[in-house]
């Protein structure tokens, strides 16, 4: 059995990793790099009357998970008072520390693990009022670009408006994951679209319920794709998973690594 370096590289760092102070280190890093980047960008919200209103009133709001990096600086700056919904995974427990760092609060869990959970913390938290709730409808692990119910739960037994924000950025960088993340670069134009509130009746029947489903993702993904083609951003694809990308990536380079091994029994 072969042991590669990136197998003694992925064995020394993972255990490093889930340990707390290491992961306070990363967060840490990764706030200062993501308040230089809002700091030295120019900044454009459109309908941010909404967001006033709701910043500190019970809410719902919806972001995709390849969007999430620059919507931390700016509902901070904003005044927003919210909790976050963040995965139990080691990524997610250091994605929490991130948005403590931005003044946003945590609820652990996702729609696959520890969605019961989730759901009564999230519905308590904006029964309670003062507070919103943000959540990635298509986290942690996909598929992409689609709403999963989560949120139109939260609504339904809340009373509590769902808000669709997205953001983009003319300096970008897209990286090479299911989610198709967006790392946004120093010195550009950042845009940050915040929609409607949409509402979703407690007597909602399953048919309506899916409607009001399909019509929010709809939205959010046209919102997105608007918001990238004014700076010419590729499309990200919409239905991929974390699980199915990283098994297309294994079945890339293993196709790779045989068609160099054929070129050199042909030479």
């Amino acid at each position: 059995m072969s042991i590669t370096f990136r197998k003694v590289w992925k064995g020394f760092w993972e255990p490093i990793l889930r340990l707390p102070i290491f992961q306070w280190i990363i967060a840490i890093l990764m706030a200062v790099s993501i308040w230089f980047v809002y700091f030295t960008s120019r900044l454009r919200i459109k309908n941010i009357e909404v967001f006033r209103k709701y910043r500190r009133k019970p809410a719902i709001f919806v972001f995709w998970h390849g969007r999430s990096m620059m919507l931390s600086p700016i509902v901070a700056m904003r005044g927003m008072r919210s909790y976050a919904v963040a995965s139990r995974h080691k990524d997610g427990r250091m994605m929490a520390k991130l948005q403590r760092l931005f003044g946003l609060r945590s609820i652990s869990g996702s729609t696959s693990d520890g969605g019961i959970s989730v759901l009564r913390q999230g519905v308590r938290v904006l029964r309670q009022g003062g507070y919103s709730v943000c959540i990635s409808p298509d986290g942690p692990g996909g598929p992409s670009l689609r709403v999963q119910d989560g949120a139109l739960y939260f609504a339904k037994m809340s009373g509590a408006p769902i808000i669709p924000v997205c953001f983009s950025a003319s300096r970008a960088q897209l990286q090479k994951r299911w989610d198709r993340y967006l790392v946004a670069l120093p010195f550009g134009t950042i845009t940050c679209n915040v929609g409607n509130p949409v509402f979703v009746d407690r007597k909602a029947t399953p048919q309506e319920f899916e409607a009001a489903r399909k019509s929010l993702e709809d939205f959010m993904v046209r919102q997105m794709r608007e918001m990238d083609a004014e700076f010419g951003l590729a499309p990200a694809e919409q239905g991929q998973t974390a699980r199915r990308f990283k098994d297309e990536m294994r079945a890339a380079k293993a196709a790779k690594k045989n068609a160099k091994k054929a070129r050199r029994v042909k030479k």
